[in-house]
């Protein structure tokens, strides 16, 4: 199936059961409780099991996924109920050492301290990495910040070969731009936070799988976790939903072209984009990628010229997120990513393109102190 058919399906996912009259969108229904004087065929008992909107939201991004889809309230909720429902005491997980930092935290203060064995290698290392040994291989492709790619089907069956699980963070891509499922992987996770509710105003997470098992055992962690998303949080990212395609075109688009600038920019140093043909993630991403992404990454000569550049660019939002409406920069060292000074993480919005550019293009100009 294309990815036009499956957002068009993702749109009119209502269509079958509306009836004269009945609401278009979702209605948001918040109850924790239900009226039950008998439990017999009770769709829903209490908020911590299900609810209606969690279930409207979950049926949108299966159909998007090709699979099973259980909701969490972050992206990292979703990433800890991966690996608590993979991993146990004495077997060894995978990380990227480029990664997103918060996923090594989590596996070293709360996975190694429960007796699982950490191996961190960097994302370009990854096609030629030996997995013998691991239960659970983690990839993130692109990785976030540095935007390294890795051949997702061999890793797959390099994973399945070690006796090992594949999970993908595939949350700078989205399921309409990049789909690990298909090449291989056991597992997705991603922040719908970042382009699928796009527009900052919520957290939520997702798993898919198609292993029936697994992904029973992914819901029964939520529910006994607790750690369940709320019925606002899932009503909003249905409405983000809505516009992820749209979105997600201009923003690609625009992200081409102005990594095509910067590129060839005195300034800017170490560009990152996998839409370059000179970038060295390129041959993947075209191999894996529909598209290559509204995320780029690049150099300035300090820290003190990346502080300045954020701060003169009217048309950047300094945040420590991504995929929003507003296009966002930010100097990832102060997080402690192993990166130079002067690095900047650039998520592109959907603004008009020059304007931007225009923006850009001045910020990047000899700043007179004076």
């Amino acid at each position: 199936m294309t990815a036009d058919r499956r957002f068009a399906d993702m749109l009119h996912h209502r269509a079958e059961r509306l009836g004269r009259g009945d609401p278009v969108a979702p209605p948001l229904i918040s109850a924790t409780t239900f009226h039950l004087p008998g439990l017999e065929n009770a769709a829903y008992k209490y908020g911590r099991m299900a609810m209606p909107t969690w279930e409207e939201v979950e049926e949108q991004l299966a159909i998007l996924e090709g699979a099973t889809v259980v909701g969490f309230p972050s992206g990292m909720a979703a990433i800890a109920a991966a690996l608590m429902c993979t991993l146990s005491a004495g077997q060894t997980v995978i990380l990227p050492a480029d990664g997103y930092y918060t996923t090594r935290l989590l596996a070293d203060r709360f996975l190694a301290p429960l007796g699982v064995k950490i191996r961190l290698i960097d994302t370009k290392d990854v096609d030629s990495a030996d997995f013998t040994g691991a239960s659970v291989v983690f990839l993130e492709t692109p990785s976030n910040p540095g935007l390294d790619c890795c051949d997702i089907s061999l890793a797959a069956r390099k994973a399945h070969a070690a006796g090992a699980r594949l999970i993908v963070d595939n949350t700078t891509m989205t399921a309409l731009l990049q789909r690990p499922l298909d090449l291989g992987a056991d597992l997705v996770v991603a922040a719908d936070t970042k382009a699928p509710a796009g527009h900052s105003d919520v957290l939520y997470g997702h798993v898919s799988g198609r292993d029936a098992a697994l992904m029973a055992r992914i819901a029964e962690w939520r529910k006994l976790s607790g750690a369940v998303p709320g019925a606002f949080e899932a009503w909003l990212l249905h409405r983000g939903l809505e516009t992820l395609e749209v979105r997600l075109a201009r923003m690609c688009a625009s992200a081409g072209i102005l990594a095509e600038r910067l590129s060839s920019h005195p300034r800017i140093k170490a560009l990152r984009y996998p839409g370059l043909p000179s970038d060295p993630a390129h041959a993947i991403a075209r191999r894996q990628m529909q598209g290559f992404g509204f995320l780029m990454s690049f150099e300035l000569e300090s820290e003190e010229k990346a502080e300045e550049f954020l701060t003169r660019s009217a048309y950047v939002t300094q945040t420590t997120s991504f995929g929003g409406t507003h296009s966002a920069g930010e100097r990832r060292a102060r997080w402690g990513d192993a990166v130079a000074p002067g690095f900047i993480r650039f998520s592109v919005g959907v603004e008009p393109v020059e304007p931007l550019w225009d923006a850009i293009e001045q910020a990047l100009k000899p700043h007179a102190k004076g």
